[in-house]
């Protein structure tokens, strides 16, 4: 989509040197699915028009990386910090943190919690009033994601997620984010809830249905959201997806504004060049 005169403007004003780049901030996000009749569906928040950044866009459930995801000790399952040092391209000690504010992220804004009693356990319920008041103490940052695990005797089921992409916010953005993009499949017997206090609105919608929405200008998304929900569209089920996540290169992308005609757009990772072609011609 062509970009806005007030962001070229900006971001050419950055290219002059009149403005220096913010330094970004580590977080992450997750792609929650389930399955529909006409394929994958996914969760989305519409955040408040008043919020600084991506405000009134629909997006995954996510946010900042937390000093307090950086716990050595919180109990874990599934593949090893190590290993997902190798897979996200960063140190062991940031890995274990982005994968932890994943976790956090998603059950402080949607209730959903990838975590169990054992490696082969997940939660079936996180609807109780006793939940509902860790979720707001995990919010409030009264309470770690550690204490809550040990507390309440659960690991984090770090292999319920898959790394899909990592997306670094252009440089002419005043508010930048590295972000580190997830998928996971909606675990058996959880429920999503509308209990984040950064949006408006919570939906389940297929993914093709959130790619109409967008593209009629019902539901406003950013690149990174519209790009991934259209990769999601091209697997058959939330099961697909998730496999296909191994295979995926998650090397950090950064959009830059690129001249489209007489217009500007932002550019996408070259792989995604077909996709689009198929889709508009």
């Amino acid at each position: 989509m062509p970009l806005p005169q007030s962001l070229v403007d900006q971001a050419r004003a950055h290219s002059e040197g009149t403005t220096e780049p913010a330094e970004p901030r580590n977080a992450a996000t997750v792609v929650l699915m389930r399955a529909g009749d006409a394929g994958p569906e996914v969760y989305l928040l519409r955040r408040h028009r008043v919020m600084e950044f991506a405000g009134g866009m629909a997006v995954f459930p996510g946010g900042g990386v937390d000093p307090r995801d950086f716990d050595s000790s919180v109990a874990w399952a599934g593949p090893s910090p190590t290993a997902w040092a190798e897979r996200l391209g960063v140190e062991e000690e940031l890995a274990r943190a982005i994968v932890c504010a994943a976790v956090r992220e998603t059950f402080e804004e949607s209730g959903v919690l990838l975590a169990g009693e054992s490696a082969d356990t997940v939660v079936a319920d996180t609807t109780g009033a006793d939940w509902e008041t860790d979720r707001e103490a995990l919010e409030s940052r009264e309470l770690s994601m550690t204490d809550f695990l040990t507390r309440r005797g659960l690991v984090l089921r770090t292999d319920l997620l898959g790394a899909w992409s990592g997306w670094l916010t252009p440089t002419f953005e005043p508010r930048r984010y590295r972000t580190w993009f997830f998928v996971a499949v909606l675990p058996e017997g959880q429920v999503t809830r509308d209990v984040s206090t950064e949006s408006t609105e919570v939906l389940w919608l297929p993914a093709a249905e959130a790619l109409r929405r967008a593209e009629s200008g019902e539901l406003m998304m950013l690149p990174p959201t519209y790009l991934t929900c259209l990769e999601v569209l091209q697997h058959p089920d939330p099961d697909a997806v998730l496999a296909a996540a191994g295979a995926r290169d998650v090397a950090m992308f950064m959009p830059e504004v690129v001249a489209d005609g007489e217009e500007f757009v932002l550019s996408r990772p070259p792989h995604l060049d077909p996709l689009l072609r198929e889709r508009f011609g």
